[in-house]
């Protein structure tokens, strides 16, 4: 695996590549990281990865300073996974000057649910991809669906703007309990982790009620805050939402329950499509 610092090396060495398979990430890789990398490494003629913890999407009380940066172990990691290419630029290589051309996604899309509770987030999110796509000009990029409303935003985004770049949702890696993989999950005490799981669980449970012929949204998701909060959690929301634009459904509407909640000082979120 090449490791490349500047976009100037990173695209002297892809001048030879045709469809590039992109795989952005932020560090601190797992298991969910490295299932992306190897579900692009067919889809193009060279597979590149970024490691950049962006600064942009961070609110000033989150966790920006103290983001787990694991750098050897992520390399030892994407190696092993197929990776061909690294790209891993500081932050003066990305940003060389203060970044005032941002890109704005639609309120309507972009603040509600994580937008809502993290505000500018998505503004952060859609500034980074941008302009890592414009340095790695890829064919395709994978992301992961645990992100649901990123990918949702993000394949808006290169539609909207005419980009060349197939996006591809690639599923939510599990750990054996049912608890999508995140890097933050590394926060947990051991009791926490046992308790982690308690999100998919409630999110199983929405899913059970509307099987069962729940149709009042507002009482089911209400109960399913009720339930995490009463374990101890500090739910964010539990939301039931039309898979197309993630507005409050209609009957008959294909659906994906979203939820965010802290546990601790941890902020989690999942989904489920339903």
């Amino acid at each position: 695996m090449k490791i490349v610092h500047t976009i100037t090396e990173l695209r002297e060495h892809l001048a030879q590549f045709s469809r590039p398979a992109f795989v952005p990430t932020m560090g601190n890789l797992h298991e969910g990281h490295l299932a992306l990398v190897r579900q692009a490494k067919p889809l193009g003629d060279v597979t590149v990865a970024s490691i950049f913890v962006n600064r942009l999407q961070f609110l000033p009380h989150e966790d920006f300073d103290t983001y787990p940066r694991t750098w050897g172990a992520d390399c030892d990691k994407l190696q092993a996974a197929g990776c061909d290419l690294l790209f891993a630029p500081d932050e003066k290589e990305l940003y060389p000057e203060p970044q005032t051309f941002k890109v704005h996604p639609p309120a309507e899309l972009a603040d509600i649910l994580e937008g809502y509770f993290r505000p500018g987030f998505f503004v952060g999110v859609c500034t980074v991809v941008m302009k890592l796509f414009a340095c790695v000009q890829p064919g395709v990029a994978v992301f992961g669906n645990k992100d649901y409303q990123q990918l949702m935003i993000i394949r808006r985004m290169v539609q909207q703007f005419a980009l060349p770049i197939e996006i591809v949702g690639a599923e939510t890696t599990r750990a054996p309990d049912g608890l999508a993989l995140s890097s933050r999950n590394g926060y947990l005490s051991a009791s926490e982790r046992l308790e982690a799981v308690q999100l998919s669980l409630a999110l199983k449970a929405m899913a059970a009620a509307l099987k069962a012929g729940e149709q009042d949204m507002a009482a089911l998701e209400a109960h399913a805050m009720k339930t995490l909060a009463e374990r101890g959690w500090q739910p964010d929301y539990l939301a039931a939402r039309r898979r197309s634009d993630l507005q409050a459904p209609q009957p008959g509407d294909a659906l994906v329950l979203l939820g965010a909640a802290k546990l601790g000082t941890t902020r989690l979120i999942d989904n489920l499509e339903v």
